[in-house]
């Protein structure tokens, strides 16, 4: 079991160093002695990750929003999806929108002067879509020591402010609106502030308060 183990480490090794350091997952649960991550980390192509007896590990992927449920053995993070070897792995597709899982520089990046991303239009001429968050309370992505501000842009409702503490976020770098009891209203449109940044996003009609993966209700602005 070692030997096979280690072919298949070795023959990635190489590999890995040349791929993009892009994250490709979100590690949502550990279980056992998993070495190489941790609850919340992000992982990138090309990441080796070892499991050891009974251990499980839980990523979900970014851009396929496949979520996976690994058991035991070794596991090589892909772009879309993982390769396990003497592993099990149990797959499933969750509700996301990549566009809000990843958000582009040229919306985290808005001046403080705008307030609010002009509705580009698409190649038929129709609006084009808000990224979408399909939980009602956001796993946001932000910088600590800073404040965030919630407010809805398409009806009245009251704005949310969140300082942005250590003791307030998972990891020093994620604020979970589901563990502070907030939530946001199914179908409503929303800008998130952060200091100098800008984001406009959407939670879908039909998002419920029912626990929620954390691919889709991922909100990264930084």
């Amino acid at each position: 079991m070692r030997s096979l183990i280690g072919a298949f480490v070795g023959a990635f090794c190489l590999a890995a160093p040349a791929m993009a350091e892009t994250p490709a997952a979100i590690v949502e649960d550990v279980q056992g002695k998993v070495d190489g991550v941790a609850f919340m980390d992000y992982v990138a192509p090309g990441k080796i990750i070892k499991l050891g007896p009974k251990a499980s590990i839980t990523l979900s992927y970014l851009k396929s929003c496949q979520r996976e449920t690994i058991s035991e053995g070794v596991v090589l993070v892909g772009t879309e999806q993982s390769t396990v070897q003497l592993g099990e792995i149990k797959r499933e597709q969750v509700p996301c929108d990549t566009n809000a899982a990843r958000l582009p520089e040229r919306q985290a990046n808005q001046s403080a002067a705008t307030t609010f991303r002009t509705m580009r239009a698409d190649a038929k001429g129709g609006p084009a879509k808000l990224p979408t968050l399909y939980g009602v309370s956001p796993l946001v992505q932000a910088k600590a020591g800073s404040t965030l501000v919630i407010e809805r842009t398409d009806g009245k409702e009251p704005t949310i402010s969140v300082s942005l503490k250590g003791e307030n976020m998972v990891g020093n770098k994620f604020y979970d609106f589901a563990k502070a009891g907030k939530s946001l209203t199914p179908g409503g449109s929303y800008l998130a502030i952060v200091g100098a940044k800008r984001y406009t996003f959407l939670v879908d009609a039909s998002a419920t308060t029912s626990p929620t993966p954390i691919i889709g209700r991922l909100l990264r602005l930084e």
